[in-house]
């Protein structure tokens, strides 16, 4: 963002005319996409931080570790498929992910039917 808006202030007058104009345009739209991203990642940190998972649970909620027949998510924002340094893998979800919503609440043993699939909730964690 700092170089984004650095290039917009330091940009000059050239005899193109309209360079200029356009050249500091273009390096504040970069500032403001790179804003837009900064203010993202900080709501999914302030997420992430207030995820307590060291707080055990037989319920599916924020801060669990659930496995199912479908594979193993944590519930605490969507970030994808991640590996453990192990290697284990599992899937980082929202807890609007409709999986999540269709598990929200459930302990193990409890099965859901989700997609035309009936799925099994394995173990919470």
């Amino acid at each position: 963002m700092m170089a984004a808006q650095e290039s917009s202030n330091t940009e000059t007058k050239s005899s193109a005319g309209d360079k200029y104009e356009t050249g500091r345009a273009m390096a504040q739209q970069e500032r403001d996409r790179h804003a837009m991203q900064l203010h993202e990642a900080q709501q999914l940190l302030g997420i992430l931080q207030k995820t307590n998972s060291l707080l055990p649970s037989e319920l599916v909620r924020t801060g669990a570790l659930v496995t199912t027949t479908l594979g193993l998510f944590y519930l605490s924002i969507g970030a994808g498929k991640l590996r453990t340094n192990q290697g284990q893998e599992f899937m980082a979800v929202s807890p609007a992910a409709p999986i999540m919503l269709a598990l929200g609440g459930k302990r193990a043993g409890d099965e859901v039917l989700f997609n035309g699939k009936l799925v099994r909730v394995l173990a919470v964690e």
